[in-house]
Formats: C-alpha cells, structure tokens, sequence
C-alpha cells in the first residue's frame, strides 16, 4: 500500500479519489466484481487501451485494492488475474449506492438493469446511513458532516 505523503489532503474524499476517481477504474473493478479476472477479459468487455488497462491494474494492486494471482493456460506464459482484496470488496457499497443513485436520477426506459437483493430472504435492499448505536437507519436530511 502507498504510504501517506505530508502534502496528501486531509480530506478523506479527495485522498479517496486519487485512487478511485479516474472514470475507467470504477468500471474495471466492476468488471472484477462481475467475475472477470484476466487482463484480456477486462480488456474486452470494457474496450479500453491495454496502457491504460495496465496502468489503473498496477495503481489499484499497488494501493490495496486489487491483489494479482498467478495463472498459466497450458502452452502459454504465467499471467495474472486480479481479484478484489478485502479493501476491494468494501467499495460494494460505493458501487451499490452509485447504482441507486442512477436509478432514480438518470432511470433507464426499461428500467434498473440489476435489482439488490438479501441473499437469504431474497428482500430489496437499498443504501442508506445506518446508526452505530442501535442499527437503525437515519434519513439523509438528518445526517450532517461534522
């Protein structure tokens, strides 16, 4: 993981963004949440410049958020494959809330492409502020950033 530069901003947003806030990384971590691992299937799905591709795979791997594994087709050279790291899995409520967000501002004709849902009652869920005292959630209007 990088370390903290004295110069690095104080807010957590903005040190947030200097990782995530490039428009194609967003998109390829979903595709690794969609369960595509290898270079070329990013590549592929996304139709982005394999530069590009290798430079946001080696700042997400390099700060944390991405580990590489290593793989090897029989007859061809090792090569890795990027999955999520603990860190990589929490930005699923980024992900999700970005998701809800988009649904209801800029909603699809035919409507969500993907539904959030329990696993183990199969319930809608949504995003929303929950509180840490007795886990109930909180209406963004009553939520201030202090």
């Amino acid at each position: 993981m990088a370390e903290a530069a004295h110069d690095e901003p104080s807010c957590s947003i903005e040190r947030s963004l200097l990782v995530l806030g490039e428009r194609w990384t967003l998109l390829i971590i979903r595709e690794i949440y969609l369960g595509k691992h290898r270079f070329a299937e990013i590549q592929a799905s996304l139709g982005i410049a394999p530069n590009l591709l290798s430079t946001r795979l080696k700042t997400l791997v390099g700060e944390g958020v991405l580990r590489k594994q290593t793989y090897q087709v029989t007859g061809s050279w090792p090569r890795d494959s990027y999955h999520l790291t603990p860190a990589g899995e929490e930005l699923q409520v980024i992900f999700a809330a970005l998701q809800q967000w988009g649904d209801r501002h800029r909603p699809r004709p035919l409507g969500p492409s993907a539904l959030r849902r329990q696993r183990s009652t199969g319930r809608p869920v949504h995003v929303g502020f929950i509180s840490d005292d007795d886990a109930h959630e909180v209406a963004a209007a009553d939520v201030e950033l202090v």
